[in-house]
């Protein structure tokens, strides 16, 4: 009787293995959805406490006031409105980073102990959280009449089973409680 031939080290027919590395052991409860509108509460009115003041020294609440009392569209100078979208986005990044880095948390979201996280449990790195989470809901929400429907879908889609709204998805994060 003949001994059959011996395997080759390597199989080039063997499934890949993975090395995968143990869950995380933490436990990231979604956090509740009243904190996380206390939280966009609160930082909006610290961006309104630092925005304000320079918007009425310019001159652009009254022109942005009048353009509205005018039926709004078109009256206001594309122009202005990028500078000023560009400087509330550039404020929120001075106001903001610094908890966002810290532990990815807004001062509102440290207020009400819950914080960001990615998919994976892990504190998202600040210019993941600046250019994915925050910029395109900036951006897309100052587009007239876009904006305000992306707003109102970004903010209800809370109402899904996991919590996510769109800046979520398009951040691949979500919200949960802060232990």
């Amino acid at each position: 009787m003949q001994t059959p031939p011996s395997l080759p080290e390597h199989d080039p027919y063997r499934a890949p293995a993975a090395h995968l590395a143990p869950p995380s052991s933490e436990n990231h409860e979604l956090a509740d959805r009243w904190a996380r509108l206390a939280a966009v509460l609160i930082d909006a009115v610290i961006a309104l406490a630092v925005t304000l003041p320079p918007m009425l020294m310019t001159g652009y609440w009254q022109e942005a006031f009048e353009a509205g009392q005018s039926g709004g569209l078109g009256s206001m100078p594309l122009g202005t409105m990028l500078l000023w979208a560009v400087i509330g986005f550039a404020l929120f990044a001075v106001i903001q980073g610094y908890p966002l880095h810290d532990s990815g948390q807004t001062w509102g979201k440290k207020l009400l102990s819950i914080r960001i996280v990615d998919l994976a449990g892990r504190k998202p790195p600040l210019v993941d959280l600046l250019l994915k989470r925050y910029l395109p809901t900036h951006a897309i929400v100052n587009i007239p009449c876009v904006g305000g429907l992306y707003a109102l879908v970004d903010s209800l889609m809370i109402f899904r089973q996991d919590q996510r709204c769109l800046h979520d998805l398009i951040a691949g994060t979500r919200v949960v409680r802060a232990n």
